[in-house]
Order: C-alpha cells, then sequence, then structure tokens
C-alpha cells in the first residue's frame, strides 16, 4: 500500500497567520502532477505542534478532497495523548482518509510497555491502516523492534512505519524481524536510497514538497532495481538534502525554499522563526545551482 514516494507537507500561512487553503491545495496538485504516491498532511512538516485542534482536521479534510483519488491520504494523527490520537485517527477516518500516521509519544517519555498500550488503544478505535513513526531525535524514545513485533501480531491494521532514527542498520534489522508484508519507509531523504537497499519500500519526504519529480523518480528506481539512476538523483540533490537537515529545524528550510520559489510564504508558528538572512541565501544558491529559481 505504502511503496513510493510520499510528501510529508507543510502547512502554507497567510501573512495574518492562517492556514493558506489556496496555497496547499496548489501544492498538492503538483504533487500528484509529477507522480507523487501519497501526501502526508498534519505531520511534523505540517507544523502540527502548532495547529489548533480545529485546524488540524480542517488541514486534513482539505488534503483528502484535493486528492480526490490522485493518490492515498496518510493522515498525521499523532499526540502524546493517547485519547487525543484516538479522536484525531478518528476524525481523520470520518473525513475519508487512506490511513494514519501516528508518531511516538512525544514529552512524557512512555516505556515499550505504554508504547504497545497506546498504539494498541489507537488501532482498536479505527479501521484505518496504520503507519507507525519512530523519531527518536524529536521524542526521545524509540519503537523497540520486539514492541512493533508485538504490535502486528495483535492489531493487523498497523501495516507500516516510518524509520527517521537515521541508522541504516535499524532498517536492517527490522527487516530481518518483521513479516514481510510489513512495509518499511524512510523518514529522512538523504538516506532513502540506504535504507530501500536494506528493504525499505519507499520515503515520507520533505524535499519532496519542493522537487516532488525527482523523489518520485528516485523511488521508482529503487523499487525497479534501477540503483544506478537512483544514486544519480540522490547525488545531484545532495547538498539540498543536506540543506534542510542542517540549515535549521525541519520545517524551516523546507518553507524558506518554497518561499524563495514563490509556492508559499516562508511564515511559521511561533515558537518555530524563518531563517536568518545569510542561511536563506546559502539555500538560495543551492536552488539556483539546480535551476529551481
Amino acid at each position: 500500500m505504502f511503496a513510493g514516494a510520499h510528501t510529508a507537507l507543510v502547512t502554507p500561512f497567510s501573512e495574518q497567520g492562517t492556514v493558506d487553503a489556496d496555497a496547499f491545495r496548489t501544492i498538492i496538485d503538483r504533487q500528484f502532477e509529477n507522480g507523487i504516491r501519497g501526501i502526508v498532511p498534519v505531520g511534523t512538516t505540517g507544523e502540527s505542534a502548532t495547529l489548533t485542534t480545529e485546524e488540524h482536521r480542517r488541514v486534513i479534510e482539505i488534503a483528502v478532497k484535493q486528492a480526490s483519488g490522485k493518490g492515498i491520504v496518510i493522515a498525521g494523527t499523532g499526540s502524546n495523548s493517547t485519547h487525543e490520537a484516538i479522536d484525531l485517527t478518528q476524525s481523520a477516518e470520518l473525513a475519508g482518509a487512506d490511513a494514519a500516521l501516528l508518531v511516538t509519544p512525544y514529552y512524557n517519555k512512555p516505556s515499550q510497555e505504554g508504547l504497545f498500550q497506546h498504539y494498541r488503544a489507537i488501532a482498536g478505535s479505527t479501521e484505518l491502516p496504520l503507519m507507525l513513526y519512530s523519531i527518536p531525535g524529536r521524542c526521545h524514545i524509540q519503537i523497540d523492534i520486539e514492541t512493533v513485533q508485538r504490535l502486528i501480531a495483535e492489531c493487523p491494521n498497523i501495516r507500516a512505519i516510518k524509520e527517521a532514527g537515521g541508522v541504516t542498520e535499524r532498517v536492517r534489522q527490522l527487516r530481518e524481524a518483521l513479516p514481510e508484508e510489513f512495509q518499511i519507509l524512510s523518514g529522512d531523504d538523504a538516506l532513502t536510497v540506504d535504507f530501500m537497499k536494506e528493504g525499505a519500500v519507499g520515503v515520507v519526504s520533505v524535499a519532496s514538497n519542493l522537487i516532488p519529480a525527482a523523489m518520485a523518480d528516485l523511488t521508482s528506481a529503487m523499487l525497479e532495481k534501477r540503483i544506478g539512476d537512483a544514486e544519480a538523483i540522490h547525488a545531484k540533490y545532495g547538498d539540498l538534502f543536506s540543506a534542510f537537515l542542517t540549515l535549521d529545524t525541519n520545517p524551516v528550510p523546507i518553507k524558506a525554499a518554497l518561499g524563495l520559489t514563490g509556492a508559499c510564504l516562508p511564515k511559521l508558528r511561533l515558537p518555530m522563526v524563518e531563517m536568518p538572512s545569510e542561511k536563506v541565501e546559502q539555500l538560495r544558491s543551492i536552488l539556483q545551482s539546480l535551476g529551481l529559481v
């Protein structure tokens, strides 16, 4: 279900700081016009942490309506509150989302048993296919492989994991330990080729907000075993991937890039702020070298 490239969508904001629905729709259209398999509204890149619950639901509704059968919608519905995650997941299901992405609970640092109970409760509350999301750099815990095994055994609608721990060996371990039909996706553009060599089937991409065709082509090449073609795409955009990781915290750099190309304003919600001008110029130089501005 999840093979290929999926875009972790930004949430564009207007000058007044409200959700810019028109810019959002245009970004979504561009994804599907360029071969992206699915979109992920209201994940980390979509600034889920600073959207109101009403905005969260509205953004998912817009995404579902705009996708309109062109590709799948994997709604970001995770929370550090199990009750809230259940509520958001059920709302996404009612809105017509195809699946849900559930980030590891953050800040409260549950045990592995707590993680198991959290995800099992959400899985039992919905018919949606679910993608786990392990990102220890933000949440300070990861989902242990044994916990994933337990969840798969008890929750048939848990179908995939977005692995954003930055360790290729972890993907190898997951692939060896889990059923073949359970899918692994890269959560890091720069590691997509390496992760897919170890058994991942695609990526939830930040860069594809800007370069959807390239990321769609990269994952297609890997799935078709055209590794040289995929590595060539990776090499071409390597500086851009690095910039998105190092210039500032996601989604600050991708919003700056979209601002430079005119796709949306680079506005963010506090406590996130725009990049300083010298970093914007570094990013502009990379985009110019790639012919993106």
